[in-house]
């Protein structure tokens, strides 16, 4: 009996053990779920934290923008990482993480038929539509843009945009795969895309195409816009030339490196995705000058104490004047008291036409072709292209300006997969369409 007693206290004693051990069980369980939970939760608020930039209401899409800034910005710091540690220049990192992205975008028109050749020893590719039959067709020379550093002209977006110029306007589309910084400095880009334009607009060439001579175009967005008014000024300049550009269309085109304070960028500076600091990089990096330069430019220090040049070419690009009041609200241009000397005498390019199209004179101005100059609302280069369309009207050009309330830098290159902006889709269907009734 006394055995019996110790055996039912020993099963009430591990009972109670295996009740404790149940409870610490469960209470390990709901301690490790609100564990779990705070961490999400927390994750969850620095990622929403990351990710979320005030937008101003009007801009397209704004929750989709947020996504795409937050994952280039990812980007550019993981370049800017690798640069630091000595491990890659940041601009290479950037360019193999948009290669491998643009490489997972599906082909579209894959008609269209594609030729990967040298135009007097620069790399471009050839689109052309299927069903030649006899006749001359019309063409569109494409350069893309990318702060003249960044860009996988024959993937991704930019392919799907040249493959759909060539099917909707049954045109050959010429890419420029031109070379780009930090391996080459301006005007390395500037030089390649002037070439492969003179040497395409040669009467054998364009036979052999099997393109009306009379029928070219010269297009290119952001630093891509940059070249090709640069490529439309030398062209039409160029009195060797016998063959000449019939249009040009610039979208939202980069063009003069000496005012980041217009109103644009001022109103536009935090707008994604280019802000105003990472455009003044871009500008540094194409001239081949010291990055530590940035501050300087973003402030006009780099012009403050050159008054007398500057006042020569005031009129280029006063945007006080050349803009509608609409855009210039209650901004002011930006004259800092005090600046840093020598930066212009350091870094001549920024006042090179060539790099600058918007310094050109008058008398160059009035030898460019027709143009269509798109801008968005939300673009720190809105009011380069706006000035640029002005003086363009001013010297005699006929120019169509097709301005986005809710457009900002870059949307062109989104409007394909999977970004899919509307405004995006909107500004090539309406370019394209513009294209298709003029040329």
């Amino acid at each position: 009996m006394a055995r019996d007693g110790l055996n039912r206290r020993a099963q009430r004693t591990c009972t109670a053990c295996m009740d404790c051990a149940a409870e610490r069980k469960e209470e390990r369980h709901h301690f490790m779920m609100k564990l779990l939970g705070g961490v999400t939760l927390l994750f969850a608020i620095a990622v929403g934290y990351y990710i979320y930039i005030p937008l101003p209401r009007t801009i397209s899409e704004p929750w989709k923008l947020m996504v795409v800034d937050a994952t280039f910005r990812g980007v550019v710091m993981m370049g800017d990482v690798a640069h630091s540690l000595g491990l890659s220049h940041r601009v290479h990192v950037i360019n193999s993480a948009i290669v491998n992205f643009e490489s997972l975008v599906p082909i579209t028109n894959q008609e269209i038929q594609i030729e990967d050749i040298l135009f007097d020893g620069v790399h471009v590719r050839v689109y052309q539509p299927p069903g030649q039959d006899g006749k001359l067709r019309r063409s569109v020379m494409f350069i893309h843009g990318g702060g003249w550093a960044l860009g996988a002209p024959k993937l991704g977006g930019y392919d799907s945009l040249c493959r759909q110029m060539a099917a909707e306007l049954d045109a050959l589309v010429v890419t420029v795969d031109y070379r780009m910084a930090p391996d080459v400095h301006f005007p390395v880009q500037y030089d390649e895309c002037v070439r492969a334009a003179k040497h395409f607009l040669r009467p054998e060439v364009l036979e052999k195409y099997s393109v009306d001579p009379e029928r070219v175009a010269v297009c290119g967005d952001s630093a891509g816009g940059n070249l090709a008014a640069a490529v439309a000024q030398r062209i039409g300049a160029d009195n060797t030339s016998a063959v000449k550009l019939k249009l040009q269309v610039l979208l939202y085109p980069v063009l003069q490196a000496l005012d980041f304070n217009t109103a644009s960028y001022q109103q536009n500076h935090n707008v994604p995705i280019l802000y105003r600091r990472l455009m003044a990089r871009f500008w540094l990096e194409y001239l081949g000058a010291d990055l530590d330069l940035v501050q300087s430019l973003m402030i006009n220090n780099h012009t403050a104490q050159e008054q007398n040049l500057m006042s020569l070419i005031h009129s280029k690009l006063d945007w006080t004047t050349l803009l509608p009041k609409r855009l210039i609200k209650n901004y002011k241009p930006v004259f800092p008291v005090t600046g840093s000397s020598g930066i212009l005498k350091d870094i001549p390019a920024l006042l090179d036409a060539r790099a600058a199209p918007l310094l050109a004179e008058d008398k160059v101005l009035r030898m460019v072709p027709r143009a269509y100059i798109m801008t968005g609302e939300h673009d720190v280069l809105r009011d380069d292209g706006m000035m640029y369309a002005r003086r363009l009207e001013l010297a005699g050009v006929s120019v169509t300006n097709a301005h986005y309330e809710d457009g900002f830098h870059g949307c062109v290159s989104f409007a394909f997969w999977p970004c899919y902006f509307s405004v995006g889709i909107r500004a090539v269907q309406n370019y394209i369409a513009w294209l298709d009734e003029h040329l």
